[in-house]
């Protein structure tokens, strides 16, 4: 057990696909760490999508908010697109 709920990227990188099991608390309080990992989940728990789209909505990852991405940081959350509700999509340069 990771103590706390703090994870950091190397804690993540030992994780490894347990990433994919994580609780919305460590996602939430990763500061966005944890998305690139996560991208490569397959699915999610409505609680997992939830605190994904906190986390990208909140603007305070190394993405940045919303309305600044570009292709890349897309291509780069390629996994996590389709948990994002319209409220992130719309802000998204077209």
């Amino acid at each position: 057990r990771v103590p706390g709920t703090q994870i950091n990227k190397g804690n993540a990188e030992i994780l490894g696909w347990l990433v994919c099991d994580l609780g919305g608390e460590y996602i939430r309080s990763s500061g966005g760490s944890l998305l690139k990992d996560l991208s490569q989940c397959g699915s999610f728990l409505p609680e997992q999508e939830e605190a994904i789209r906190d986390v990208l909505g909140s603007g305070n990852t190394t993405f940045g908010p919303p309305a600044a991405w570009s292709a890349f940081t897309l291509s780069e959350l390629g996994g996590l697109l389709p948990v994002l509700d319209p409220s992130i999509l719309q802000q998204i340069p077209k």
